[in-house]
């Protein structure tokens, strides 16, 4: 059941046509970002599993250190001991850091798109008023040049 809805979800955030680049990696990123900590959990009870001193004994608490590591907040409440579970515990630091990185990245694109847009329709319409403009001055001052010169 998980990795029909996984599959499905991944389709759904890269399917879109006409979908940015930089939202589609975002999405990218999201989903590995929780593949990762789905797959980080199960693999940190694995190899803490038997270990002295483990405090990783369930998948909710193995969930909820996955995500407090991804997002690099670290309560310190729940922690691999054993050397297998640190190494999991390090790949999901570099991922999530890494993916929070990009989602960061991409929303700053989207704002800075955003805004070169609207200074490009300001520019554009100005341009257009400059144009108007000139075209009525010149109507002026052929206005002026005829009641000057009396015809």
């Amino acid at each position: 059941m998980l990795p029909g809805f996984l599959t499905r979800a991944v389709a759904v955030l890269l399917g879109r046509e006409g979908r940015s680049l930089h939202l589609k990696a975002a999405g990218a990123a999201t989903a590995v970002l929780v593949v990762v900590m789905l797959a980080g959990s199960w693999a940190v009870i694995g190899a803490e599993e038997g270990a002295r001193g483990a405090n990783l004994t369930s998948y909710p608490k193995a969930l909820w250190w996955s995500i407090e590591t991804a997002t690099t907040v670290g309560y310190g409440d729940f922690f691999p001991v054993t050397p297998w579970g640190r190494v999991v515990g390090a790949v999901v630091m570099v991922v999530g850091i890494t993916t929070y990185g990009m989602v960061t990245a991409a929303l700053a694109t989207w704002f800075v798109g955003r805004e070169q847009k609207r200074r490009h329709h300001l520019a554009y319409g100005a341009h257009e008023l400059g144009e108007e403009a000139v075209r009525a001055l010149h109507e002026r001052f052929d206005r002026l040049e005829r009641l000057l010169d009396g015809k």
